[in-house]
């Protein structure tokens, strides 16, 4: 009998568009390369030290989608759409060189699963319909689409309510766990199974205690919103909490611990822009960050609170400072 393929995927970790980017390329690979193939998934979190070991590559082929490229001559695939995708100039100078064809960087795609959709479909012709619904929204909740803060935050939709198990869970096998079903699945049935509705209510309830905490602890001066919840030590509060407590912020700042590291999170307001917006990527990178033009972070090792604080602060003033409210656009 031939051997089987091991395809290892590395995918961006406690996020819907990660885990939806590593089910569309199974569903690809599946279809188009192997159908025998066994599939190897791992999480991967930015940190401070942000850093790929070798033995991580570990397949026959290796795959990273929705985070940020590693110039291993053993990965095999690589697709991001992070304006922040390189740890360094000499990766991006090596993805440049590259020839396999088999590498994707579109940062001007919302979602990495919208990409790869787009990659597959015009480069190699597959198409998936069945896989639309994910598509549609991987992209939504990546590119904070929602059309208010309240479809954002009370999470009536099937997506939006696995959207908050995925970024709140506490064991990553859950999640890998989700990426074949997200492959032959649809959202509503996977939000129906008796698992992951019982997180789910579980981390609703958490939710709303979240809600309560940054009510009290966020401060808004000049359409900036900031608030530290390290003493919680927990992260994966719902990003868009702040504009659904806060409708006049147009930006928000907020700091956050857990185990691995502390978090600062830089966001601005999907419903309410500012004139002359800044590229919160470009503020990040500066503190060893990135992310999106719109939102990005920054972390930090767990033990360093003062030093998140101060480059908080620093973020929260440049942006009061600069800050030009403008009225908000119909859509």
């Amino acid at each position: 009998m031939p051997e089987v393929r091991k395809v290892r995927i590395c995918y961006h970790d406690r996020c819907f568009d990660g885990a939806s980017s590593a089910a569309f390329f199974v569903r690809w690979y599946r279809e188009a390369f192997d159908p025998q193939a066994l599939f190897a998934f791992q999480g991967l979190l930015h940190s401070a030290r942000q850093v790929y070991e070798e033995r991580l590559f570990d397949g026959d082929e290796n795959v990273i989608v929705d985070f940020k490229y590693s110039s291993s001559p053993r990965l095999t695939w690589w697709f991001d759409h992070h304006q922040s995708a390189f740890l360094s100039e000499a990766d991006a100078e090596h993805f440049r060189r590259d020839t396999s064809g088999r590498k994707f960087y579109f940062p001007e795609f919302r979602s990495c699963t919208k990409l790869l959709s787009h990659v597959a479909s015009t480069k190699f012709g597959f198409r998936a319909p069945d896989l639309d619904d994910l598509v549609y929204w991987a992209d939504l909740i990546d590119g904070a689409q929602y059309p208010d803060a309240q479809a954002a935050v009370e999470m009536k939709d099937p997506a939006t309510q696995i959207t908050l198990v995925i970024e709140g869970a506490s064991d990553s096998a859950l999640i890998a766990g989700l990426i074949p079903q997200f492959a032959s699945m649809s959202l509503r049935e996977i939000a129906a199974q008796p698992e992951i509705r019982g997180q789910f209510d579980q981390l609703y309830a958490q939710h709303l205690k979240w809600m309560k905490i940054i009510r009290e602890r966020a401060e808004l001066k000049s359409g900036v919103l900031f608030f530290d919840v390290t003493s919680e030590n927990r992260e994966g509060f719902n990003k868009f909490i702040p504009y659904y407590l806060f409708p006049e912020a147009h930006y928000s700042i907020s700091i956050s611990r857990s185990p691995a590291r502390i978090k600062i999170a830089v966001g601005s307001s999907p419903w309410n822009a500012a004139a002359n917006p800044a590229n919160l990527a470009s503020i990040c990178e500066r503190y060893g960050g990135g992310g999106h033009a719109k939102v990005a972070a920054i972390s930090l090792p767990p033990g360093d609170v003062e030093q998140a604080r101060q480059v908080a602060g620093q973020i929260v003033e440049e942006l009061r400072s600069t800050f030009q409210k403008v009225p908000l656009q119909s859509k």
